[in-house]
């Protein structure tokens, strides 16, 4: 696990991580938000949707950002201050999401952090925000 000082943190430093979403994953996911929503558990009523497809929770593949905050940029110690989400398009079961987070601004001071955040399939953004990380 990576823990970096702000002082060596640079805009334009960014980690990424590359995830296959699951039906196993979406279940998981959906115990432990409690959204049972049929578009994302259930095929036939999901072939039915303005999707046509079964989707994954948009915060599944946002989960992702914390999982690089915390042990790649900047690493340990670090917590969530803000995060600003727009779903862009749905992510489908059995797509392959790159999460990938880059430093937009650093606050020495604050001790805070500044990201672009953002979910890829196949190139094409899915999903964009913005975070602010505060570190130790």
């Amino acid at each position: 696990m990576i823990k970096m000082s702000i002082e060596e943190v640079r805009v334009g430093d960014f980690a990424e991580i590359e995830k296959t979403m699951t039906l196993e994953m979406v279940r998981s996911f959906a115990a432990i938000s409690e959204d049972f929503n049929p578009v994302h558990l259930d095929k036939d009523y999901a072939e039915q949707s303005r999707y046509k497809r079964q989707i994954i929770h948009g915060l599944m593949a946002t989960s992702l950002f914390s999982g690089l905050f915390g042990t790649r940029l900047p690493g340990e110690g670090c917590v969530y201050k803000s995060q600003n989400i727009r779903f862009k398009r749905a992510i489908s079961i059995g797509d392959t999401v790159t999460a990938r987070v880059e430093v937009a601004g650093v606050d020495v001071e604050g001790k805070v952090i500044a990201f672009k955040t953002r979910c890829l399939v196949n190139g094409k953004v899915m999903i964009d925000g913005e975070a602010e990380i505060f570190i130790p």
